[in-house]
């Protein structure tokens, strides 16, 4: 069945002829939130609009911003990964962000969790759609390290840190009377609270501050900010 003329055309069709450019590039714009139908954001190039709809295109768009770009979260403990994800929106950007490059709606979408956190978890997060940094985190033959901060009930035994330690294949050494500091490479951190619980230790936080040589620093709970471009894992 063919569609009439009153169902409108797609998204993109109509921004390409508005611009006069490649279907491509319309979709480009439409990715980058910049492009609005009656006056409100249009995200999806397949969205059919008709002819006596009002279709725009913000004049200062900038296609360059719409490179594949990495967020660092400080995720807060208890969250599962659909809701850190929702974190990662303009109100929740760290005000202290060296990097001023907007964040875009094309940013957020289709970004790959690296070596996601377990939901008991807090700490530093990574969300890219760089593929270098895809492959530097994911890298089994190079893995990066997972520097950790674990709060404990009750000061651990000897025996409890060695389990630890043997279990993660990480060196593990007390922070204070009651934390012990845990860096390894090549674990998976969805396992860490059932590794503790298998050495008898009672974690009340954990906190992972570093991956590779990027860390956590000043990032506030909850907060985001985007990887600076000298910054290597």
């Amino acid at each position: 069945m063919s569609t009439s003329d009153d169902d409108g055309v797609r998204l993109a069709k109509r921004v390409a002829a508005e611009l006069g450019c490649s279907r491509a590039t319309a979709e480009a714009h439409i990715a980058g939130g910049w492009v609005r139908v009656d006056g409100v954001v249009a995200d999806r190039p397949e969205a059919r609009v008709r002819p006596q709809q009002q279709v725009t295109v913000d004049p200062s768009a900038d296609l360059s911003q719409l490179a594949p770009a990495t967020l660092l979260l400080h995720q807060p403990a208890g969250l599962a990964l659909p809701r850190a994800l929702a974190l990662l929106q303009p109100g929740a950007r760290w005000p202290a962000d060296p990097v001023r490059a907007p964040l875009l709606p094309a940013h957020v979408r289709g970004t790959t969790a690296l070596l996601p956190l377990p939901p008991q978890a807090e700490g530093l997060a990574v969300f890219s759609q760089v593929a270098g940094v895809q492959r530097r985190l994911q890298d089994r033959q190079v893995p990066v390290e997972q520097e950790w901060v674990v709060d404990l009930q009750a000061a651990p035994a000897p025996a409890a840190l060695a389990a630890l330690a043997r279990s993660t294949g990480g060196r593990v050494s007390r922070q204070s009377e009651q934390a012990v500091r845990l860096a390894c490479k090549g674990y998976d951190a969805l396992h860490l609270p059932q590794a503790l619980a298998a050495a008898g230790l009672a974690p009340t936080r954990l906190r992972r501050l570093r991956l590779g040589r990027v860390g956590l620093a000043q990032l506030p709970a909850g907060q985001w900010r985007r990887l600076g471009l000298g910054e290597r894992f």
